[in-house]
């Protein structure tokens, strides 16, 4: 298997047991782990960590209130409390535990805010360049599919969409299969979660978020680049295995892990992320900076808001 660099090991079990984040009010830490050593972020900065006891770790390079000691407690097990300065700060829990969907709490039922946005108009009017949605399967070569909108298993909890297909407009797609065959080289593949989006979709996500969690969710006043068919979201699969690769986050985790640039977590999995990154750089894709699995085609603003249902797009071959 080829590598840019070589891929971090996941990290031992005694680091993962206080990794996470830990807060009170406005102070947040956040403990990862980077080439097998502790680390911690706040405030902007990175904590410089050297340990000293089963627990215990001296600490450079942070703002005044650090200190320079920090304790994990209790002793043994999944750390719940951090000493640091002259702060006690408890493990926040952001994001679902693993293996789990996050989902939101929908302002109103979900049944009632599509029915709703099914019978709202897109203000929205045609783009410079005719639609020429294709069937990615079709353009790329072994692509996994993962569409959570076509079950319940998203931030909505219904299914949203009447089969699982991802669909793009062609160049995005070509675009695609090239970031495919390179992923190649490392052993990798794309996992897709979601392509083309019909705006009514759009619409009800937005409706139904609460505005606290909207930075994660398109406004349909503006339109989203998925109603365009130049947006996608994905992942990586191991080639030889067919698991899914680590990943600070999960998909569509409304939390700051989600952001394409979070220090946390471990080396290996922001490795991978950061992989992913570059490689749709380099075929046209700009990463969302608050979702590391979303991407826009470059040649987005050519294209119009659709509103076609899901079901009745015609797609190309």
């Amino acid at each position: 298997m080829a590598r840019a660099q070589s891929v971090p090991p996941p990290p031992p079990p005694s680091l993962l047991d206080v990794m996470g984040h830990y807060g009170s009010g406005l102070t947040e830490v956040v403990v990862y782990e980077d080439g097998g050593l502790l680390a911690a972020h706040t405030e902007g900065r990175t904590l410089r960590l050297r340990r000293t006891g089963s627990r215990s770790y001296a600490v450079s390079g942070g703002p005044p209130w650090v200190g320079d000691r920090l304790d994990f407690l209790p002793d043994s097990g999944r750390a719940t409390t951090i000493h640091l300065g002259r702060y006690t700060l408890g493990r926040r829990l952001v994001g679902p535990a693993d293996g789990q969907v996050f989902r939101i709490a929908p302002l109103r039922p979900v049944a009632e805010v599509l029915r709703e946005a099914r019978t709202a108009r897109s203000p929205h009017g045609p783009g410079r360049q005719r639609p020429d949605l294709v069937d990615v399967q079709r353009l790329v070569p072994h692509v996994v599919l993962d569409v959570r909108y076509a079950t319940p298993r998203n931030f909505m909890g219904v299914p949203l969409y009447p089969e699982a297909r991802v669909i793009l407009q062609r160049p995005a797609a070509q675009s695609l299969a090239r970031v495919q065959q390179d992923l190649a080289r490392y052993g990798l593949g794309l996992v897709l979660y979601d392509g083309y989006r019909p705006w009514y979709v759009t619409k009800a996500f937005w409706d139904a978020t609460p505005p606290e969690q909207r930075g994660f969710v398109a406004n349909p006043g503006d339109g989203s680049k998925h109603n365009r068919g130049c947006a996608v979201d994905l992942g990586l699969v191991a080639l030889q295995t067919g698991e899914i690769v680590e990943m600070p986050s999960a998909y569509d985790e409304f939390t700051s892990r989600a952001y394409a640039d979070y220090p946390g977590g471990t080396s290996r999995a922001r490795h991978f992320r950061d992989l992913l990154r570059r490689t749709m750089e380099t075929h046209g894709f700009a990463v969302n900076p608050t979702e590391w699995w979303h991407f826009d085609f470059r040649g987005w603003r050519d294209y119009g808001v659709l509103n076609t249902p899901f079901e009745g797009v015609p797609v190309g071959r």
